[in-house]
């Protein structure tokens, strides 16, 4: 397509853009799955119900959930090691099961033809209100161990499942630990090829490499060409990647990381200024919450395919909303499916950091 077309459609979005992904990976046909009940790790004993974990009424939903630097980083190193083999994807789904069980959370095993899928959910307290699923992907390339790919995307939605599991929420919390990215988005292929995983489901957080960041001149990077002013040239900000069909998924993380919001849950209101304030002094040391910046796609990104290469594309051809949340993987790190992509190489305070924007914005789904 000629240079002018491109600068055309680009320009439609270009007064939202403000951060971009920038990767592209080769996706391929998804295998018809099966489910079973993870009651005895890897177990092949088939289920069909689905999971809940009980609800306690006590839990305040206006008390802010404040996530673990510790425990994250005790998830990141625990899945210290290849994620490649089929051996090596076992261990890490024994770990994610046994962590969902501590947290009282029932996870069901997913299988399709070339991996396996983990899939959990809490029931909202609406039994009518669509579901959020919050994912990210196990997997790792054969020769690294995956501290930020993707093994920072693990941890946080394990801490989701600890900090909201047993919190009371209109909407009903799902979470999805997907097989085979790597190999080409195979395990949400299949994940979304199967109908009654959707059709309750009102919208994706995806999470893909959320704990590094770079903060000198220059060190962030941006796709050639591009017809816009990048937000940054330092590599300190977190990119939420969606559809321009499902806007009130971006919306969310900039209205629930506002200092100025103020926001309804039931009877009980919100004000952001003071929820920002708690966090910023019980979470990071006073290191305030991340920059955020949001990225509007067209067309289900079918004319910038360098926003089709996580797990949240296979949900955008099937009409359902979804966002990536990421730190731009090799447009910011030279450890991008390198063997040193390693727990020492992990930010830690952007990583709490974004743990904890990520964590605002699906409780502000929930409630919604």
């Amino acid at each position: 397509m000629k240079k002018w077309i491109w600068l055309l459609l680009t320009i439609l979005v270009a007064f939202a853009v403000v951060g971009s992904s920038g990767f592209w990976r080769q996706q391929q046909q998804p295998a018809v799955m099966e489910t079973v009940k993870a009651n005895n790790l890897e177990s092949e004993n088939q289920d069909t119900q689905k999971p809940t974990v009980s609800l306690h009424p006590s839990v305040s939903i206006s008390s802010p959930s404040v996530v673990s630097g510790q425990k994250l980083f005790t998830h990141i190193q625990n899945l210290n090691f290849k994620r490649y083999t089929n051996a090596e994807r076992s261990r890490s789904r024994n770990y994610i099961i046994s962590q969902l069980k501590k947290f009282g959370w029932k996870p069901q095993l997913q299988s399709f033809s070339e991996g396996i899928n983990i899939f959990a959910q809490r029931q909202g307290t609406d039994k009518t209100a669509k579901a959020i699923l919050i994912g990210a992907h196990y997997d790792t390339v054969a020769v690294s161990p995956g501290a930020d790919d993707n093994a920072s995307g693990v941890a946080v939605v394990l801490e989701i499942a600890r900090l909201l599991g047993s919190r009371p929420t209109h909407r009903t919390l799902q979470l999805a630990f997907f097989d085979k990215e790597e190999a080409g988005l195979l395990g949400s292929q299949a994940f979304t090829a199967k109908p009654a995983n959707l059709q309750n489901l009102d919208g994706v957080i995806i999470l893909d490499m959320v704990g590094y960041a770079c903060y000198s001149a220059g060190c962030q990077k941006y796709p050639p060409n591009l017809p816009i002013t990048p937000p940054s040239d330092k590599g300190d900000f977190l990119a939420v990647v969606g559809d321009t069909e499902h806007l009130s998924l971006l919306q969310a993380f900039e209205r629930s990381n506002s200092d100025t919001e103020t926001r309804g849950n039931g009877d009980a209101e919100i004000s952001s200024t003071n929820l920002s304030a708690s966090l910023r002094l019980n979470v990071a040391a006073s290191t305030p919450l991340l920059p955020i910046f949001t990225l509007p796609v067209p067309l289900k990104g079918l004319l910038a395919p360098d926003t089709l290469r996580s797990d949240h594309a296979p949900f955008w051809l099937q009409g359902v909303g979804a966002v990536l949340v990421t730190d731009t993987a090799n447009l910011r790190s030279s450890h991008y499916h390198q063997a040193s992509d390693i727990p020492s190489n992990i930010e830690r305070k952007f990583l709490i950091s974004a743990a904890q924007v990520i964590v605002n914005a699906t409780n502000f789904l929930l409630c919604q």
